[in-house]
């Protein structure tokens, strides 16, 4: 267990987030592995050859970048231990790890959407929405606008805070940085498209593996949430039990049906993906009908669920301490 330094990661993240002078100077975690990945992408994948021997070369980046992740982790702890003393070195190696964390900035680009539609109206909000979502936004309604910001949400709840956190706490900073580069390799070339069928294939289904205990445990972060502030958590888990099988992803379903169970609202539903219609089925059984206020009250409830997982980090903390 790495508990210690997954509380000291969580909690710099929280206060500070990535500096946007820090990410200048040396870019990002994310934007390292997604050099490697386009690497791989424009050396190994070629249209020249067959599909099993894209899916041997998907599946030969995705070891590679595991590799490279883990042992890169290794080394920056073995490095830190060596040179420096043993509270400093989890400090710092804290604060490195926090840099995998997107629990801040996940924050202020949500909240953005809701300023941008409360200041700017429709237009606003639909370029604001558009930084967060890969679906079409230029014809969303307000509606669907606040819809896209709050599926956002739920879905980078699991993905971005949840799950690099589980596995921080699991397997230290080599367990979070292979969980990013699975994460960044999915976003990437996890696409059904001819080029990144066969390609992608490797790395979206690990990622639908790896993600699966933080999109159950985000859902139950988001349940429990609802009940210091009044929501309802019955209708959370009835949302998780009716509706997140029946969602587009494997994972993604269970951290947005507890969102919508818990606000009373719908979410997914009908949307566009590059010119093309998509229909997808409703999660949740509230309103569709949403505004700016839905984006913040979902905001609120993400806000208690971080504070909650925090709080139960502090309380394995202590326990270890304390045996």
């Amino acid at each position: 267990m790495f508990a210690d330094l997954a509380l000291i990661a969580v909690v710099a993240e929280a206060m500070v987030g990535y500096p946007n002078a820090v990410y200048r100077l040396i870019g990002h975690p994310v934007s390292w592995f997604g050099r490697l990945i386009t690497w791989c992408d424009d050396s190994w994948n070629s249209a020249a050859k067959s599909g099993p021997e894209r899916r041997a070369w998907g599946v030969a980046t995705l070891l590679l970048l595991l590799a490279a992740a883990i042992l890169a982790g290794l080394a920056i702890a073995a490095i830190l231990e060596r040179l420096l003393p043993g509270i400093i070195s989890l400090l710092v190696c804290g604060l490195l790890a926090s840099s995998l964390l997107a629990q801040r900035s996940l924050d202020s680009h949500v909240l953005d959407v809701a300023r941008a539609l409360e200041r700017d109206g429709l237009a606003g909000g639909r370029a604001a929405v558009a930084h967060i979502v890969g679906r079409e936004t230029r014809n969303l309604d307000e509606a669907a606008v606040c819809r896209a910001a709050i599926e956002s949400l739920a879905e980078n709840f699991s993905d971005g805070v949840v799950a690099p956190l589980f596995w921080m706490t699991v397997a230290g900073l080599p367990g979070a940085l292979a969980y990013k580069a699975v994460n960044t390799a999915d976003s990437m070339i996890g696409h059904k498209t001819e080029r990144h069928l066969a390609f992608g294939w490797a790395s979206t289904r690990f990622d639908d593996l790896v993600n699966l205990p933080a999109s159950r445990l985000s859902a139950l972060w988001l349940v429990l949430a609802a009940v210091p502030l009044g929501l309802s958590p019955g209708e959370a888990l009835s949302a998780i039990r009716h509706d997140a099988g029946h969602h587009r992803s494997l994972n993604a379903g269970w951290p947005e049906a507890a969102m919508a169970g818990a606000l009373g609202i719908r979410l997914s539903g009908p949307r566009i993906y590059d010119g093309v219609p998509v229909e997808e089925p409703w999660v949740g059984q509230g309103r569709s009908e949403l505004t700016a206020k839905d984006i913040r009250n979902a905001l609120t409830l993400y806000r208690t669920a971080c504070a909650l997982q925090i709080a139960v980090l502090v309380l394995i903390v202590l326990s270890l301490r304390l045996w």
